[in-house]
């Protein structure tokens, strides 16, 4: 078990469960889309590496049938719990550093690795080590949603590039990282072909929502981003009226709430790269 906290301080000790289970009800529809795209035989090996709250172990399992193995590894206590409790019985869920999976290499034939890749010092590193584990041919699925969404205040451009600036300021003091740190989205085709993959190929996915928004999309929008990304977290870096306003466009009992507000128009991106032994 790593001992060192991942690049955003992440340790087995960690918990954004309640997220990660929100973001995976809301972009439901894209990633389902993603998955299908990677054309999963019958009676595939697949490990979801960082599998979080263990959603998308039930949709790999719709595709590879009841004859496939699907496996979950994920490093904090809490996600693997909530993993075992949400995964299709037949699936294997283990609490465990990805660096260090208790796997066979050459075992499997994809790895799915979503939102995970951008946690580690060393991304190449990581792919490498997660490649031993495919078979000849088997291929490993990056996918990396943007840090940032693309488009929120849709009629506001200035709010939201202050608001996404402060957030980059917040990680920068936090974490220690800088911007090229979170440009993940930006680097996974060169860290696939570092790593000696082949036939890397790229798509990049939209997620993209108007109003009026449905039960899922405005739970995870209110709840993910706007308290828990946003809120106070960002007052030391706006001016004292923008972040008047972004608290008053974040408020579902204010009158201007964004999600209610007819123009809504939300983007981001969900990148996927994939790269064969």
């Amino acid at each position: 078990m790593s001992t060192s906290p991942g690049l955003l301080g992440d340790t087995a000790a960690r918990d954004y469960s309640h997220k990660l289970r929100l973001f995976n009800a809301f972009a439901e529809p894209e990633l389902r889309r993603v998955i299908a795209s990677l054309d999963l035989k019958p009676g595939a090996r697949v490990l979801d590496a960082g599998c979080g709250t263990g959603e998308v172990l039930r949709w790999l399992a719709d595709e590879v049938g009841p004859d496939g193995v699907i496996v979950g590894i994920d490093l904090a206590t809490a996600h693997a719990a909530a993993a075992r409790a949400s995964a299709p019985a037949t699936a294997l869920v283990l609490q465990a550093d990805l660096l260090k999976a208790p796997l066979r290499s050459e075992s499997l034939d994809l790895i799915w690795c979503m939102n995970t890749i951008n946690h580690l010092h060393d991304p190449v590193a990581g792919a490498r080590q997660l490649a031993s584990l495919l078979r000849p041919s088997g291929r490993i699925a990056l996918c990396q949603s943007s840090v940032l969404p693309d488009m929120y205040f849709a009629w506001d451009a200035r709010l939201e590039r202050q608001a996404n600036e402060a957030v980059r300021q917040y990680y920068r003091d936090r974490y220690g990282v800088s911007e090229r740190d979170l440009a993940a989205v930006r680097s996974m085709v060169g860290v696939l072909r570092q790593a000696q993959l082949h036939h890397v190929s790229a798509q990049t996915f939209v997620i993209e929502r108007v109003s009026p928004l449905g039960a899922a999309d405005e739970a995870y929008l209110t709840e993910a981003i706007f308290r828990n990304t946003w809120g106070a977290r960002l007052q030391p870096y706006l001016s004292s009226d923008d972040y008047d306003e972004l608290t008053r466009l974040c408020d579902p009992q204010h009158p201007q709430f964004s999600l209610r507000r007819p123009d809504f128009h939300f983007l981001q991106t969900f990148t996927v790269v994939v790269g064969e032994r």
